[in-house]
């Protein structure tokens, strides 16, 4: 199921692709669906991609691979488009305001981070996700991880959750921050200091806290920011 915006979008890449063989840019794109920023466009094109209808191709500029139309699903018929039906819009929230206007920034999206048993370290970026400026957390360098796991579920951070890091190398205590083990598995767990050693702490009582030497843990930044999309 594709809204009327994702729809629009996969039929411009796709129309472009097949005349020019490249899709068009995200400047095109804001301008063709009447968009107020980039960022819109850079959430439509994670959604299409999410669904499987493109694939981003990486170390490319503009790469962008149609992989199916919603007809290949659904013979010659369009996949059904969410449009809110006919019934008349309800008052929008007295301080709501207009998605477009509000200031979004891109991070680079660094990978995945354990929230269960640690994995190797992150280092490269995948591609980037559109954030609310709002969520960022004064000053300092940020970006973003999908979480894989579920030991961290009852501080409200599921599996496959988008996370907004702030970069810093100490923490309180308390604080949710991504930890380097012994300089090569990287986690996501509550960090307090005990009887003079680090303990990293799931949010599931599932996982045991490990215990480390304050050697072993390297903080590589603290969590400002939560993406889910549903």
């Amino acid at each position: 199921m594709l809204t009327r915006k994702q729809l629009e979008l996969l039929e411009l890449i796709d129309t472009r692709m097949k005349r020019d063989g490249v899709p068009p840019s995200f400047d095109e794109m804001k301008d063709a669906l009447n968009l107020r920023s980039k960022s819109g466009i850079h959430r439509l094109i994670t959604a299409l991609e999410e669904r499987g209808f493109i694939r981003r191709l990486a170390h490319r500029a503009r790469a962008i691979e149609v992989v199916r139309m919603p007809e290949a699903l659904e013979g010659r018929h369009v996949a059904r488009v969410i449009e809110g039906g006919a019934r008349p819009a309800a008052p929008a929230p007295a301080r709501a305001r207009p998605v477009q206007t509000v200031d979004a920034l891109e991070l680079p999206l660094m990978g995945r981070i354990a929230a269960g048993t640690p994995i190797e370290a992150i280092s490269e970026v995948s591609h980037h996700v559109a954030v609310p400026g709002s969520m960022l957390s004064g000053r300092g360098d940020h970006y973003a991880l999908e979480v894989k796991g579920d030991s961290m579920i009852e501080a409200g951070i599921h599996d496959g959750d988008i996370v907004v890091i702030r970069e810093q190398t100490t923490a309180d205590n308390g604080d949710i921050v991504v930890a380097l083990v012994e300089g090569h598995e990287a986690t996501l767990k509550r960090f307090r200091r005990m009887r003079g050693m680090i303990a990293l702490e799931a949010a599931n009582p599932a996982y045991e806290t490990r215990m480390l030497r304050d050697d072993q843990v390297q903080v590589q930044g603290r969590l400002v920011g939560l993406i889910r999309s549903y």
